[in-house]
């Protein structure tokens, strides 16, 4: 089996040049951003900085997409900042080593399976819900950053209230530093830097401390300390597994669910949309060595994709050269990114927060209907008010009933008349079963187990009156069918034997006669009742069409 960059080229000789640009604003712009990110994780903000430098170099080598910068989020920071294992845990945070290589197996596992798929049923409205409550929380998380002030409370929107029943407790110079880097990066993007002007405004914003003569205003170096060195390998604790699982499968949902719409919304070089399946892989091999290496659990990133392919990226080099520019301005800048201010980082973090905001989503969803409009809004204030990881698999439990819900209730049973040299017409199946004539039923929709009860009273009733009768139900459109619509076809089948009459099945595919055969069902409904489909449409009801009146006529004759 090929490696993603064996089947594709680890990069192209002739953009070498914009690859190397590329990395290298991506690798400058990743620096401040991961200390962001453990910032919003509530750890120690340098394990963001080593889960940016790995992740990305890692995942650069396995992904199936060639652009998919794989980091850090801040989505999946939040869900961390929610686990009091990790939060509450010494230096080293092995249980934050830990979940993060757990993680990356489960996302490893997800790819290997090819799961990709999978994400599809999860609905726009329990997404658009939880993004856009991510996003007020990275704003509300930052607050006491941004303000200088220690707010108390169970959640954030409490702690939020909390701030803004205390405004002469707020540290002012803290508030200065803060507003002056978010209008800093609001100003100095629009410029030639772009994308690095976000970097010098928070260096800038940092350099005016010392000057101001701010000294009570918190660094970097003041919340942990930033070494001139990499990480060393340190293993996960295997005990730990059991008390992370529930995390580690709410971060592996969000980091699949990003990672599929940067698959969905980014070609490849080639002009071939990339594999989610394949880069569920490159997430979970770069989760397991970010874990390994000291850092936090990973996922694709698309602020970060989106930068490195607007930066002139052509290649997987890229990305690779952005984790070796992180890596060496450790090596040589540590002390230096320790000087760093935390509002800053906190102001950063708000502009990250309010551009991760879609009103515009919001809107649409809220148009569609009171179903998705009921699902948004749970998903969204569970998201507030409860733990982030919990509210996760809330959502998932939300997308699955929804998806149950909706496919158990769209099934429509509609009756076929036939008349010589005319196609069929389409009619309203009959209330009771007509004695002594065929009746052809077709079933639109789902068969699945929570739509067999919808299907079995949309049925013809078996009346005494239903004698000599024979009902051919087509099946042409299902390949497998469940135990529960099985034990309907059974039943069914049953009352119209007790009337003298037959249940015929037309357009039967092999897997459903060998279920029919397995069950003992088969027997019961008569091998000469059941018409195999073929490649010609309507060859195998026209079979049990003939039969049927066959069978009629016989039992008519005097």
């Amino acid at each position: 089996m090929k490696l993603p960059f064996q089947r594709r080229g680890l990069f192209n000789p002739a953009t070498i040049r914009e690859d190397l640009s590329a990395g290298l604003v991506l690798g400058i712009q990743s620096i401040p951003d991961g200390l962001a990110c453990g910032l919003l994780a509530m750890v120690n903000p340098v394990y963001g900085l080593y889960s940016y430098m790995t992740a990305v170099f890692t995942g650069a080598f396995f992904t199936s997409s060639v652009f998919t910068s794989v980091q850090a989020t801040s989505t999946m920071a939040l869900i961390i900042a929610n686990v009091p294992a990790v939060t509450q845990a010494q230096s080293p945070n092995i249980p934050l080593f830990t979940l993060a290589v757990l993680t990356g197996v489960l996302m490893l596992t997800a790819g290997l399976f090819k799961l990709g798929s999978l994400v599809r049923f999860v609905p726009n409205s329990v997404m658009v819900g939880f993004i856009n409550a991510v996003a007020l929380l990275i704003v509300l998380g930052q607050l006491d950053s941004f303000t200088g002030y220690q707010s108390t409370g169970p959640n954030r929107v409490v702690r939020a209230f909390d701030i803004s029943r205390n405004f002469d407790q707020i540290h002012v110079p803290t508030l200065v530093i803060g507003v002056l880097t978010i209008i800093l990066i609001l100003t100095l993007e629009q410029t030639r830097l772009n994308a690095l002007g976000m970097v010098v405004a928070i260096f800038f914003a940092s350099l005016v401390v010392p000057l101001a003569g701010a000294d009570k205003v918190q660094l970097a170096r003041d919340v942990a300390n930033i070494p001139n060195s990499l990480p060393t390998p340190i293993l996960p604790s295997l005990q730990l597994v059991p008390d992370l699982l529930i995390s580690a499968l709410a971060l592996t949902f969000v980091g699949l669910v990003q990672g599929a719409g940067i698959s969905a919304s980014i070609p490849n070089p080639d002009g071939h949309s990339p594999d989610a399946s394949g880069d569920f892989v490159g997430q979970g091999v770069a989760g397991i060595v970010a874990g390994l290496f000291q850092g936090m659990p990973v996922g694709s990133s698309m602020s970060a994709t989106s930068l490195v392919v607007a930066a002139g990226a052509r290649s997987r080099l890229a990305n690779i050269f952005a984790g070796v520019v992180i890596a060496l301005s450790i090596v040589f800048f540590g002390r230096l990114v320790g000087l760093i201010a935390m509002p800053a980082l906190a102001g950063l973090l708000i502009v990250i927060g309010f551009r991760t905001l879609k009103l515009s989503q919001l809107t649409n969803v809220w148009k569609t209907g009171l179903t998705q409009q009921v699902v948004m809004l749970i998903t969204f204030i569970a998201c507030l008010l409860i733990s982030l990881q919990y509210a996760v698999l809330i959502g998932v439990g939300l997308a699955m009933l929804l998806f149950v819900n909706r496919n158990s209730n769209q099934v429509r049973v509609v009756a076929w008349q036939l008349e010589p040299g005319q196609l069929p017409r389409e009619v309203a199946p009959p209330k009771e079963v007509p004695g002594g004539q065929v009746t052809i039923l077709v079933p639109y929709g789902s068969l699945f187990y929570a739509a067999a009860p919808v299907f079995n009273e949309q049925l013809p009733k078996v009346t005494e009156d239903s004698r000599y009768a024979v009902i051919i139900l087509s099946l042409r459109s299902e390949t497998e069918l469940g135990s529960t619509f099985l034990g309907v076809l059974n039943q069914y089948g049953e009352a119209l034997r007790q009337q003298k009459s037959l249940l015929m099945l037309a357009g039967v595919a092999p897997t459903i006669k060998q279920q029919l055969a397995r069950t003992g069902m088969l027997r019961s409904l008569g091998r000469d009742n059941v018409f195999l489909c073929d490649s010609i449409i309507g060859q195998s009801l026209q079979e049990a069409i003939d039969a049927a009146e066959t069978w009629i006529a016989a039992r008519s004759e005097p």
